[in-house]
């Protein structure tokens, strides 16, 4: 049995390890994929107090390896579902049983394995909000991404398109800049959600072109079955034919809570309903990082 199992290990659940290997609390992180959540694309970090000019993945190595150090066990399995574990409502083979005074234990399900613990911290995150077009899932790695730093290199000398508003869209931009002959900057408003220093870097690039008022709006697939080009158009109907070899898509996260939904409140997006106090509202489930309601979801608020 452990004190603490913290489901996810991006920023937030590799420094609440942290915390509470420190305090002495046995703990046991999931993480469905691979440590470090969504900074591990980030090619640069430049906003992260005493590690100027890092990289996401330099980073998140950096934090799992002091996790590690200070005795967090790390096992990577997708979590199911958490449930009470109460006297004999736990399924753990008899250990627990009624009278042995452990009670208001918490049961975490996962793809290979039941596990118990005093408390479960959740840190899952969120993933990548997809375009919802017809053939996007097919064109997913071929012609279609989601994470410029991964497979930027793929597309270099090209013409490839970005769309988005926000911080993510706009770092894509400057690092495709780097590697392609042209960049398009698909955005549906005429203002930009992202730094006023980022836009101003990405307005003065000169192999960038802003389609302003615009969203994609269907894939186009050549005989090769890559992409061959992006279809836009604006509100007022006026559409426009891009041929790009790539599309970046950077237009936002979903909350990855959708397992949990029985278990914890959440808003309409998905993102648990929890305040800086990290608390649920379910006795001794917790929740950090960009999966609960905030107003900024950046490493440092992460962390």
């Amino acid at each position: 049995m452990y004190d603490v199992i913290i489901v996810g290990a991006g920023p937030a659940g590799l420094t609440a390890a942290i915390y509470t290997c420190r305090a002495e609390k046995k703990t046991l992180v999931l993480e469905a994929v691979t440590y470090g959540g969504q900074i591990v694309n980030t090619r640069d970090i430049e906003n992260y107090p005493a590690a100027m000019h890092i990289s996401g993945f330099d980073l998140a190595d950096k934090m799992y390896k002091q996790a590690l150090e200070l005795g967090a066990e790390v096992k990577f399995e997708r979590v199911l579902k958490i449930r009470d574990c109460d006297g004999e409502l736990c399924d753990a083979g008899g250990k627990f049983s009624d009278g042995d005074g452990m009670t208001g234990l918490k049961e975490v399900v996962t793809s290979d394995e039941v596990y118990h613990a005093r408390a479960v911290i959740l840190a899952t995150g969120a993933e990548n909000r997809k375009l919802g077009l017809s053939g996007e899932e097919e064109l997913t790695g071929r012609g279609v991404s989601y994470c410029a730093t991964c497979d930027g290199a793929f597309y270099k000398g090209r013409v490839v398109a970005v769309q988005g508003g926000g911080n993510t869209a706009l770092d894509d931009v400057v690092y495709l800049s780097d590697i392609a002959e042209k960049v398009y900057l698909v955005h549906r408003r005429d203002e930009f959600r992202a730094d006023a220093k980022l836009v101003e870097q990405v307005r003065g690039l000169p192999n960038v072109e802003m389609v302003l008022g615009y969203t994609v709006r269907e894939l186009v697939a050549g005989e090769d079955g890559k992409l061959q080009a992006i279809k836009v158009a604006n509100k007022a109907g006026d559409e426009r034919e891009l041929e790009v070899a790539g599309l970046f898509v950077a237009i936002g996260q979903i909350p990855e809570t959708e397992n949990f939904a029985d278990t914890i409140k959440t808003d309409e997006a998905g993102y648990v309903l929890a305040g800086e106090d990290c608390l649920t509202g379910i006795p001794g489930v917790f929740v950090a990082g960009d999966c609960r309601v905030k107003g900024v979801r950046q490493l440092v608020t992460a962390t």
